[in-house]
């Protein structure tokens, strides 16, 4: 993919001091897709907290990745949730839900067991014409 076609977005992701191999997010033509998000504190991991705290945290994240690559919340079309356990479901989509309150985006769910120690991981794609060459609408 040419460089016009393809844009790197955001400084190499550290996560506890550890430089790690992959992209914030990528622009590829009109679409963004960011990396999986997991919650993150002040640059580390967040172990603890409620699943609502978690989900925030997530979100919160994915915003600051959505304003770098000149998209909003309305502009996710797709996203994907993990959940270590399938009671935090309801918490998780009650703080979700109030970041989409209308026309949310297309949705998967799953439950599964991280890397980490940590409840929750939310991965967007977000969909963004560009007007011209390089310029946003």
């Amino acid at each position: 993919m040419s460089k016009d076609l393809k844009e790197v977005i955001g400084e190499p992701l550290i996560v506890n001091g550890r430089q790690l191999s992959l992209s914030k997010a990528i622009r590829a033509g009109d679409f963004v897709f960011l990396t999986g998000q997991i919650p993150m504190q002040n640059g580390a991991l967040m172990t603890t907290g409620t699943i609502e705290e978690q989900t925030r945290a997530c979100l919160e994240e994915i915003g600051r990745t959505l304003r770098d690559s000149g998209c909003t919340y309305s502009d996710v079309v797709k996203s994907t949730v993990w959940l270590k356990r399938r009671q935090d479901f309801p918490g998780f989509n009650e703080v979700y839900g109030s970041y989409f309150p209308e026309g949310p985006p297309a949705r998967s769910a799953l439950i599964s067991d991280f890397l980490v120690d940590i409840l929750v991981e939310v991965e967007c794609v977000a969909y963004r014409p560009r007007k011209n060459k390089g310029q946003l609408l």
